[in-house]
């Protein structure tokens, strides 16, 4: 929906919507690496490199230098930009836990309510991501109270917007409305032409869906118009997909069709991942509502491809459902036909022997008839056996099997395992330069061989995200050297991302990666009810992220725990100690080479389960 997006900048945050510049921000870098600056010269410089730049992990690596310099003399103010935006720099990735870590700990440095309002409305963004709308509205709630406190004028008109989206989001259209037109007040008063059109298109959205058709074409229409002029083509997909779903409600289908094609059309440009996927959801609605199967197939495709990395088997189902439509459709097509000339068959046969060319026919219907239903028989196994083996491949097969024969999955506890978190370098700086279908077939190409990896060590890959991969060894079926298998894959890991970089081996695959690992107790369960996903928690999965986040490229490091498991079967450097949760401090390691290559076989597993 129109949500402006908090904590860009320290105050009148989303001023920087408009003003950031990526070019200065790549200038004020330069001048950054190659100059000798003083302690306030330094400060300075990175604030203003983040409020210009917006590739994630670029702007992560200056967040982490601005608040490493602003501890040095404990600069309250630049610890909490810092912070603010570090966790900023998660939430692309849709890594929204390490966001919230970051948020939480930038708390302790808000030193205004300025400060304390912003950072209540990035952790309230947070949980309206993630469709958390009790903990979103508390938090959009508090930050309301701090600006009216502050007699804070245009941070409050975003806070109120933010909450009339979450409001609007959830069908609570009384207190959206109210939220709306209050800060409709304030832009207007204070002459924001920008702002006003984005609250002006929210309240065009409450029109549409309350069946003001008119009144909700016009706002909409202008704020797409304002939205243009300055460039802010963000919120153009959001707008027309409301136009399309407005006009495919009255029966209008061309002309609904037409807004979702300028939606995606638009989407597909800047790259707007959400609104390429609800875009072509919305084309798939309108073609199979035409009997256009083909093509309603086609864009619920592209739909399922920019939805999250981990498929569900509910939506796979429906995928499987419409081109099984297509075929019986095909199917029945054939039979018409021939029922047809069956017809014409019968006319001509009566006038020759009536009786006995009608029992032929009858006879020959019924052979038909039983043919075609066999067909289709086959048609819906195959379609049942394919469901299957999404589910296996989104699952551990046990655990697969038990989800089908009981209808959920019960938590298991593991007390010693081993987690892998692997990363690209600059991913996102390269994958701006690659087609979508170059971008989905090269990280297909790095994560299958992952995934073949895994299987040969009998290691369970847990989840991608973005190019983020997560493997765990001693589970679903407990082993006695999964930290060995562990650190052989990861070797193996690197040596297939170096072989494709200097030999090519693939088109744009030049990637390279850094990898962490950790090993210790976690829980291990299957989350969903409708996008089931096998995943796993504890304080050892946290610890594996942070040897990843503190890992070099081509390096393995691991943590103390885990190097206390191989430090008879492997060379490992030490390198330093690292803060985890619960300020607890750990030593961490490279793994340099093996010793000796003595890991049990793949199946090879303990007895016993906790």
């Amino acid at each position: 929906m129109g949500k402006f997006l908090a904590g860009i900048a320290c105050l009148f945050f989303s001023y920087s919507l408009l003003a950031q510049n990526p070019r200065l921000g790549d200038s004020l870098i330069k001048v950054y690496e190659n100059k000798q600056m003083d302690y306030s010269e330094k400060l300075d410089i990175l604030d203003k490199i983040l409020s210009n730049k917006t590739e994630p992990m670029e702007a992560r690596k200056y967040a982490i230098e601005l608040i490493k310099t602003a501890k040095q003399k404990d600069c309250t103010s630049y610890i909490f930009y810092g912070l603010l935006q570090k966790g900023n720099s998660y939430l692309d990735p849709g890594d929204y836990n390490k966001a919230l870590e970051n948020y939480f700990e930038a708390g302790d440095y808000a030193d205004s309510k300025t400060n304390q309002g912003i950072l209540n409305i990035a952790i309230a963004d947070v949980f309206s991501y993630t469709d958390n709308h009790s903990r979103a509205v508390e938090y959009y709630d508090k930050a309301i109270h701090f600006f009216r406190e502050e007699k804070d004028s245009l941070n409050l008109a975003f806070a109120l917007t933010n909450a009339g989206d979450e409001y609007m989001n959830f069908g609570k259209l009384t207190q959206a409305y109210s939220y709306f037109e209050e800060s409709e007040k304030i832009f207007r008063l204070m002459n924001e032409p920008f702002f006003l059109s984005i609250v002006k298109g929210n309240l065009g959205m409450l029109d549409a869906r309350q069946g003001r058709v008119e009144e909700a074409e016009a706002k909409l229409k202008q704020a797409i118009q304002v939205a243009e002029e300055y460039e802010q083509y963000n919120y153009l997909p959001i707008y027309l997909n409301t136009l399309s779903e407005m006009n495919l409600e009255a029966g209008r289908d061309s002309l609904a069709a037409e807004y979702a094609l300028m939606s995606l059309d638009i989407a597909r440009t800047y790259d707007f991942k959400d609104e390429i996927g609800e875009a072509n959801l919305r084309l798939a609605t309108i073609y199979e509502k035409q009997d256009r199967i083909t093509e309603a197939y086609s864009h619920y495709k592209e739909h399922i491809l920019f939805r999250d990395s981990v498929n569900n088997v509910a939506k796979a189902q429906e995928i499987s459902g419409l081109r099984a439509d297509y075929e019986i459709s095909q199917k029945q097509a054939e039979v018409d036909l021939l029922s047809e000339q069956r017809k014409n068959q019968r006319l001509i046969t009566i006038l020759i022997a009536a009786i006995s060319i009608m029992l032929l026919m009858i006879l020959f219907g019924l052979y038909r008839r039983n043919r075609f239903i066999k067909k289709t028989s086959t048609i819906i196994e195959k379609e049942k056996e394919r469901a299957e083996r999404l589910l296996l491949n989104i699952l551990p097969e046990d655990t697969a099997r038990e989800l089908q024969q009981n209808g959920k999955v019960e938590a298991k506890k593991f007390d010693s395992v081993s987690i892998l978190f692997a990363d690209f370098k600059c991913f996102t700086f390269k994958a701006e330069k690659l087609a979508p279908e170059q971008l989905i077939e090269t990280v297909d190409y790095y994560f299958s061989h992952f995934d073949g990896i895994m299987e040969k060590y009998g290691i369970e890959k847990i989840k991608t995200i973005g190019d983020s991969y997560m493997a765990a060894c001693g589970l679903p079926f407990p082993v006695r050297d999964h930290a060995q298998r562990m650190i052989l894959v990861a070797f193996e890991m690197l040596r297939f991302v170096n072989d494709t970089k200097e030999k090519n081996l693939f088109k744009n695959a030049d990637f390279e990666i850094r990898i962490g690992i950790n090993s210790g107790p976690v829980v291990a369960g299957v989350v969903g009810t409708r996008k089931f996903a096998y995943d796993i928690w504890g304080d050892a999965v946290n610890i594996a992220a942070r040897m990843e986040a503190h890992s070099e490229i081509g390096r393995v490091n691991v943590s103390e725990n885990t190097y206390e498991l191989i430090k008879e079967q492997f060379e490992c450097e030490y390198r330093g100690k690292v803060e985890v949760k619960n300020e607890r401090i750990l030593k961490m390691y490279f793994v340099n080479a093996s010793k000796q290559a003595v890991v049990s076989k793949p199946d090879e597993s303990v007895t016993s389960r906790t």
